[in-house]
């Protein structure tokens, strides 16, 4: 399995960013006759957390998620970043390629280095 950040341009400033998991989304109910204090806290899911980031990106973030989805699949990591996951290298690359055809140089992968533990 190969990882790798997934980058884009942002809309507002133009600098190079990438989502990450600040918090977890906390849901909860209203009730019209009683208070009901149960809330759950669970984090976004890897196309959620970018889906979530629509407009904020200078790409349609929804094809980019279409073209992750065809050679791998999208993963929050460590509950905080967004990652990709393809089977191989080779892959990983094709899944570049497709980024940069669709997007230029507005969206890329940038590959995370497997390190050794001591």
């Amino acid at each position: 399995m190969k990882r790798a950040m997934l980058w884009f341009k942002c809309a507002a400033v133009l600098d190079p960013v990438r989502p990450v998991l600040k918090q977890p989304a906390v849901l909860g109910w209203e009730a019209k006759q009683r208070q009901v204090d149960l809330l759950i806290e669970r984090p976004f899911r890897g196309e959620e957390l970018l889906r979530r980031m629509k407009g904020w990106f200078t790409v349609d973030v929804d094809k980019a998620i279409d073209i992750v989805l065809q050679h791998g699949k999208l993963k929050v990591l460590d509950d905080y970043d967004l990652v990709v996951e393809t089977r191989s290298q080779s892959e990983l690359e094709t899944l570049s390629e497709k980024l940069t055809e669709a997007f230029g140089q507005e969206a890329w992968l940038e590959p995370i280095a497997k390190t050794i533990l001591t």
